[in-house]
């Protein structure tokens, strides 16, 4: 199937395409982030890694996402993190804004409403929304925190940029996990329950408002680091392995909640 936005270029485009795009900006830090619109040549680099993970967890192939995600190319934002030491992409992110949002497309036949009752829910009508659509780290750098941590901020820090006070989202079980145990406040979708979409056997439909994130996440990292502290999300492990956890915990909704060294690498072209 073809489409005017590829889905899966070569190591080599990816690479030129990230090199020729740095050498225009002063590297700040071996990670950067940049907010690009959907016509700009990373968009191609952040489709990419969302394929390329998407497809590896759940069979999502190019024409699959281009089925998918075409109707909401023109409407799409990208985030993209970039390992400025390599040229190579680590991670991405894709938020769509505008009048047609994919989460309030698609998920009112997998719950049970009505798109009116969704809207009526969370008083959505007359209110800019945002959708919070896909997020996707390469496995090469799921082990390095800072990774999702931009991917989080970037998309905290540009809610409140643009005034955008509500969100809506379609997130995996894991995902869905993360995020909660970081510390951003969610709400089932017009009172939802899990269902099966698109290759995930576990997806969440959510609500939040954006507003909210990083006074949450920054109380969150401090009930993690507080021994005896309730804090929200679960953590299976036990033992020396769940305080670990804890602390990575901590550390990713510090970074997320303050900004502290992730805010000077975010680049914003749109």
């Amino acid at each position: 199937m073809l489409t005017s936005f590829p889905y899966d270029l070569s190591p080599a485009q990816t690479k030129a395409v990230i090199a020729e795009f740095l050498s225009t900006v002063r590297r700040r830090g071996r990670f950067l982030t940049v907010v690009a619109g959907s016509d700009h040549p990373l968009a191609a680099v952040a489709r990419t890694v969302e394929c390329q993970v998407f497809n590896d967890a759940f069979g999502n192939t190019p024409e699959v996402m281009a089925a998918e995600y075409g109707p909401y190319e023109s409407s799409s934002i990208f985030y993209l993190v970039i390992d400025t030491r390599t040229a190579q992409p680590a991670g991405a992110a894709r938020v769509i804004i505008g009048d047609r949002l994919k989460t309030l497309d698609d998920a009112p036949a997998h719950i049970g409403r009505t798109a009116d009752e969704i809207l009526d829910a969370h008083n959505l009508r007359g209110e800019p929304v945002w959708d919070f659509a896909t997020a996707a780290v390469l496995p090469a750098y799921r082990g390095r925190l800072t990774v999702s941590s931009m991917l989080y901020r970037t998309f905290a820090v540009a809610c409140l940029r643009a005034g955008v006070n509500h969100a809506v989202t379609l997130l995996d079980k894991r995902a869905y996990r993360n995020m909660t145990l970081v510390g951003a406040r969610q709400e089932p979708l017009a009172g939802s329950a899990p269902f099966a979409y698109l290759g995930s056997p576990e997806t969440y439909a959510l609500y939040s408002r954006p507003f909210s994130y990083l006074p949450d996440i920054r109380r969150q990292s401090r009930n993690l680091l507080r021994p005896g502290h309730r804090y929200t999300g679960h953590i299976r492990a036990r033992g020396l392995k769940a305080l670990l956890v804890r602390l990575a915990a901590a550390r990713v909704s510090h970074q997320v909640g303050t900004g502290r060294g992730l805010d000077r690498n975010i680049v914003f072209t749109v």
